[in-house]
């Protein structure tokens, strides 16, 4: 049988799960840096195949999971609360332990059948839960074969992914009654701006108060496309290939620059069809390691932050630049732009910059990339996913991926490290229709459609 997208999917229960200790009511204010992030859900997910002995049923599994999720909650209770509104219309976090949606369903559908290359089909909405309420949902579905996917969507504001995986690494670690290895910290003191602030220009070319956002619009010579999701695998040697093709002069690029330079080229080839001269790529940098620089104990407790530390800068190159030039020019390009971001006073610039415009609510100016401007995307590092550390005591996952349709008007790609072969990359991508048609055409050897055969699963 081939790869399914049209199976049932049955819910056969709804409950909340809350915290396993009393935990006392209190707010949690978001940080300046949470606050730079819209009301968007990411989602995450994992399959598992069939457990090799016949004791572990599913009902057994989803016992583990909600008595486990419990436990973790106590410690990461900010995704037992719900976010409301305060006077001054900002976005904070009621600690109130409300609890968390879990949904035991059942697929009719066996995990080889799955069409993993198309989540918005298989995942979307299915085997992932849409968040009705609080912070984070959860949802276990047994499969006909016997497997099980374990999902969660939680709310950008609260988590970027860094905090997303040390909460699903401890919950796992929980379920197979271990200790936590890693203790989320919620100082937000951590996040305090400076006074007086210090705000680089840069920052205001980076991000944008929402009210400043131009009215979005479109070319009625340009054609209309959708923004789709895909899953990919590249495998080591490509990767190493583009590294070698992105390094010149002496200067070695990372595989992610290397690869971003990659698929910027690619996007730039649809564009130059299209008319538009002007394209933009961004990448996500996490700030923790650059905010706790030169501070023993505050890079100890940047090391276990839970909350956003995230910023987003971007470059911009003329279409024929980026299609006639080398790849090494093109990732000379992004590792530029990158190099302004990966520093100790861009974060806590970032900081101020926030603070300067309170309670104006602000975002990434990539993340609503008017299309008149050209196509933009952005790439997020995956490499620390913990698809191999979340073991609920049934085995590793076969695979795992985030899923993140963010709603934006550019496009996403976060790679992610595969859990079938040594440095392979799992890669997420969220892009129109029309530049997956083209990547396909013109790099259909480097990202190879991701199927169950990849996966190696008996």
């Amino acid at each position: 049988m081939g790869a399914k997208t049209d199976f049932t999917m049955t819910v056969s229960k709804e409950e909340t799960v809350a915290a396993g200790l009393p935990l006392q009511e209190h707010w949690l204010p978001f940080s300046n840096l949470d606050l730079l992030l819209p009301s968007v859900d990411v989602g995450v997910f994992f399959f598992y195949d069939k457990p090799e002995t016949c004791s572990t049923s599913f009902p057994s599994m989803v016992s583990v999971l909600k008595k486990s999720l419990s436990q973790a909650l106590v410690s990461y209770y900010a995704f037992a609360g719900e976010v409301v509104t305060n006077t001054v219309g900002e976005p904070e976090l009621l600690c109130n332990n409300r609890g968390v949606d879990f949904v035991e369903a059942y697929a009719d559908v066996e995990l080889r059948n799955l069409d993993l290359h198309n989540p918005d089909e298989t995942i979307e909405g299915k085997l992932v839960p849409k968040k009705k309420h609080g912070v984070l949902s959860v949802q276990a579905t047994e499969l006909r074969c016997g497997g099980t996917v374990v999902a969660c969507t939680f709310d950008h504001r609260i988590a970027d992914a860094y905090s997303a995986n040390m909460f699903l690494v401890s919950w796992s670690e929980m379920a197979r009654s271990k200790s936590m290895s890693s203790v989320p910290s919620f100082r937000r003191s951590l996040m305090n701006p400076r006074y007086p602030g210090r705000i680089d220009v840069s920052l205001d070319r980076m991000y944008v108060p929402i009210s400043s956002l131009p009215p979005p619009k479109r070319h009625l010579d340009q054609p209309t496309d959708t923004l789709i999701s895909r899953i990919y695998y590249v495998a080591s040697e490509k990767l190493n290939d583009l590294q070698s093709l992105a390094c010149s002069d002496g200067y070695k690029r990372t595989k992610l620059e290397s690869f971003s330079a990659f698929l910027w080229k690619m996007v730039a080839l649809l564009a130059a069809k299209d008319g538009f001269k002007f394209t933009k790529m961004g990448i996500v940098v996490d700030g923790r390691v650059r905010l706790g620089e030169g501070d023993e104990d505050k890079a100890s407790l940047m090391s276990s932050y839970f909350g956003n530390v995230l910023s987003i800068p971007f470059g911009g190159q003329s279409v024929n630049d980026l299609i006639e030039k080398p790849l090494s020019w093109v990732a000379n390009q992004v590792h530029d732009f990158l190099d302004q971001a990966v520093t100790k006073e861009h974060f806590l610039g970032l900081i101020d910059w926030v603070e300067a415009h309170r309670p104006e609510p602000a975002l990434a100016k990539i993340y609503s990339n008017g299309s008149d401007e050209g196509p933009a995307f952005v790439v997020s590092s995956g490499q620390r996913f913990p698809v191999s550390k979340v073991d609920f005591g049934w085995g590793r996952p076969v695979f795992g991926s985030y899923h993140f349709p963010w709603g934006g008007d550019s496009g996403y790609v976060m790679p992610m490290p595969s859990p079938a072969r040594e440095g392979d990359w799992v890669v997420y991508v969220h892009l129109f229709k029309r530049q997956l048609e083209l990547i396909e055409a013109e790099a259909g050897n480097v990202l190879r459609p991701l199927a169950f055969d990849y996966l190696q699963v008996d």
